[in-house]
């Protein structure tokens, strides 16, 4: 029997790749064999050439560094004009309105520099999902994919997994921490303001608090506040380790031939001679224990 358990995140990210054009039984081959080598810049690329398998980690941290680099080892060479002048032109408008912004201080400028750059944003991360997405592997589920769906968009890799009875626990945790994030930073800056103005010369501070208590609870909404995000971070970082770890576990077998019987048993001593209690008529030297058997 293999057992075969995740080693975490890395172990999934640089594994399960297959090169384009290859059979699933060669391209499975030349991974495990891949594997065994370190994967060094020279052989990356020589499979942006074609002449090597890069592993889905790689094809996410190329994409990351240099945007469209996926896409060339997956072969969709179409789809680098739409990446570099979707990504260009709204770079060029953000660019363009924010000097206009600068000049006029005009509040629909900055809103459409805004809008521009967010449409920039969003063609880089396009084309990091669409590399991920377009990843031809020999295996049907992988769980580097999944590990990259859920750090692009939390939730995504639950609905790869297929289970989506999760989606509203990861939503509504990262909603409740959200909203505590928004509502202990709104509450800081309210009584950081306030302690200002009781605090510094010629402040206009018409309360009815002491300065103790605008300290107090300033370091109260501040600190809680901070509690949040790390609240925030760790579903954030949850989501993607459960997306990765249940992934990997879909292709556990686990069958009808698979069984534990426990019960309890007499244990008889290997050798009598070391026994305290054992008699030729009466052997006393056995013991009371469980049995544990594994059928696989």
């Amino acid at each position: 029997m293999l057992i075969m358990l995740p080693a975490g995140l890395s172990a999934q990210f640089m594994s399960g790749g297959s090169g384009i054009g290859m059979s699933s039984s060669s391209s499975s081959a030349s991974d495990t064999s891949s594997r065994q080598e370190a994967y060094t810049l020279k052989r990356y690329f020589n499979s942006l050439a074609h002449k090597d398998t890069m592993a889905i980690g790689w094809a996410f941290g190329g994409s990351f560094i240099l945007p469209g680099t996926a896409q060339i080892y997956n072969g969709d060479y179409w789809k680098l004009p739409i990446i570099y002048a979707g990504m260009g032109g709204m770079i060029g408008g953000g660019v363009y309105f924010d000097s206009q912004f600068k000049k006029t201080g005009s509040e629909s400028d900055k809103l459409a520099r805004n809008l521009f750059f967010i449409g920039a944003a969003a063609f880089y991360w396009g084309q990091i999902l669409d590399g991920a997405a377009s990843y031809d592997s020999y295996r049907d589920h992988l769980p580097g994919r999944a590990t990259i769906y859920s750090a692009l968009l939390p939730g995504l890799g639950q609905i790869y997994n297929r289970e989506f009875w999760k989606l509203p626990i990861y939503y509504g945790g990262l909603a409740v921490a959200g909203y505590c994030w928004y509502y202990n930073n709104l509450q800081y800056k309210r009584f950081q303001h306030d302690y200002n103005m009781a605090t510094q010369p010629g402040g206009d501070y018409r309360g009815s608090m002491s300065v103790d208590n605008l300290q107090y609870y300033r370091d109260y909404y501040r600190r809680y506040r901070d509690y949040s995000i790390v609240a925030t971070v760790l579903i954030y970082i949850l989501q993607i380790i459960d997306a990765d770890v249940f992934a990997t576990m879909s292709t556990f077998d686990v069958n009808q031939n698979l069984s534990m019987d426990l019960q309890p048993v007499i244990i008889e001593p290997i050798n009598y001679d070391f026994t305290t209690n054992y008699t030729y008529a009466m052997p006393t030297g056995n013991a009371v224990g469980v049995g544990l058997s594994l059928k696989f």
